[in-house]
Formats: C-alpha cells, structure tokens, sequence
C-alpha cells in the first residue's frame, strides 16, 4: 500500500512540474565577477515642459528669503528693514509647474526659462540672479521634482505610470518596479520612447548585455516610456502547444501508472 501511495504521489508530482511555467532570464549576462563597471554618478535629470518644481530659498538672514518663498500674498518692509510676511502669504505647496513656453514664474525675478535645464543649473542660475539683484548674499536654492513619472508598458508583470522620489531612476528599477519581465518578453528588445528636441526618440537596449550601463537612458528621464517587446505570436502559439502537448503527454502517464498500480 505503501509503494502504491509513493508511485501515484511521484507521478503527481511529475505532471505539476511539466506544467509550471519557468522563467529562465538572465540579466547582465557578459558582466564579470570583480571587473568594475563605470557609471555616471553626476547624472541629473533635465527639466521640461509640465514638470512641477519645489524651489525654496535660505538665508543666514531667514527674512532675506521670505519674498523669494510667497505665493499668494505680499510682504511688508519694516522701518529697520525687516521683512514679514502678511497673514494670506503661502509658501507655494504644489510647485512651479514648468508651461508650455518652458518659462516659471518666479517670485521677484519674474519668468525664468528652465527648460532644458538640469537641476543644478537652475540652481546656479536661481542664485546668480538674486546676488547680481543684490537682493541677498550667499543664498542657498534647494530645488527638487514634486512629479516625476515614467510609464512601463509591454510583457512586465502590471503595465502603468509610476512615480518616483527624486529623479534618478534606473531603466533596470523601472522594470523591477512593474513586476519584472514575464516569461514571454524578448530581454534583446527593450526600448525607452524620449521627447529629444520636441521629437519622440527610441532608443533600443539589451538587458543580456553590461552595454546599458552606456545607454543614454540607463537613467530615466521624467515622461519616459519603457516598451518591453513580447514575443512574436506565432512563437507563442508554438508555446502553447507545446504545452498542452507536454500536459497531456503526462496525464497519460499518471493513467497508465494508476492502472498498472492498481493492477
């Protein structure tokens, strides 16, 4: 009785592994163990178009700063130049977004082209205009992006947009964050779809391949699209049958092993 429940258990467990699905993707596949692999660890994201920006301005003298940080009301200059801010001033919560034209408005300087920009120039360029406006010095600018987003599309685990804190994100953190690629997608066609010069761009990579480490778009920029390219479908179709083919084959089995144990 016993040998009976071992052989049936067996072949049970036989017809379960024939028909799991396995994924076998290997990333990064000519990398070497202790080589070193250069990166650019300045990278910066560039401003554009509909992007929303945290600016805020410090001083030593905080109430240097306080016009550069309203939105929606006024400041007041004491007689002994001290500068407050009236009850309806709000510091500007949502960002600066970034119109059409690539301008911001600012507070004092008034509108700023940004677009095209990285993070730091704008920064140098925040300061630069408020000492040349003597408007303070040595004023400290932190700059920071309040949306930044990128869209996984293709054969990953859930399409969609996701967001991200701060701006450097990963071509390879963008899969990971959609579910990793699933059995069926082509790791040699991965494309990141980029707005360069008012065009859309592809830019093609190979997940198999240390060269993504020299792509453009190893870091993201903000509204990339990452494309994972399935399989054609007459690959998959041959899939299924092999499949069902190789389920039958070991339901088969286990029948023809059930009768000759019950025999």
């Amino acid at each position: 009785m016993n040998n009976k429940i071992f052989w049936v258990s067996l072949f049970g467990l036989l017809l379960l592994t024939s028909c799991a699905s396995r994924k076998n993707i290997v990333y990064l596949q000519d990398m070497q163990i202790g080589e070193k692999y250069r990166y650019d660890t300045r990278y910066e994201a560039v401003i554009r178009r509909d992007d929303r920006l945290s600016i805020t301005v410090s001083n030593k003298n905080p109430e240097l700063a306080i016009p550069f940080n309203i939105y929606g009301g006024t400041f007041k200059v004491g007689e002994n130049g001290d500068i407050t801010a009236d009850a309806a001033t709000k510091v500007n919560e949502k960002g600066y977004r970034v119109d059409v034209d690539g301008d911001i408005d600012f507070p004092i300087l008034g509108i700023l082209h940004v677009e095209g920009l990285t993070v730091s120039e704008l920064r140098d360029l925040i300061k630069e205009k408020i000492e040349k406006g003597n408007y303070m010095k040595d004023p400290l600018v932190s700059i920071e992006f309040l949306n930044f987003k990128y869209t996984v599309l293709g054969a990953v685990g859930h399409n969609g947009t996701f967001s991200a804190d701060g701006d450097r994100v990963t071509l390879l953190e963008a899969i990971a964050n959609a579910g990793d690629l699933t059995d069926k997608a082509r790791t040699d066609r991965v494309a990141v779809i980029r707005e360069v010069d008012g065009a859309r761009q592809m830019f093609m990579h190979d997940l198999r391949s240390k060269d993504i480490f020299d792509s453009p778009c190893f870091y993201l920029q903000q509204n990339d699209v990452v494309y994972v390219e399935p399989k054609y479908r007459k690959r998959d179709g041959e899939d299924r049958g092999w499949q069902i083919g190789t389920t039958l084959l070991s339901i088969a089995s286990v029948i023809c092993s059930l009768l000759w144990v019950i025999k």
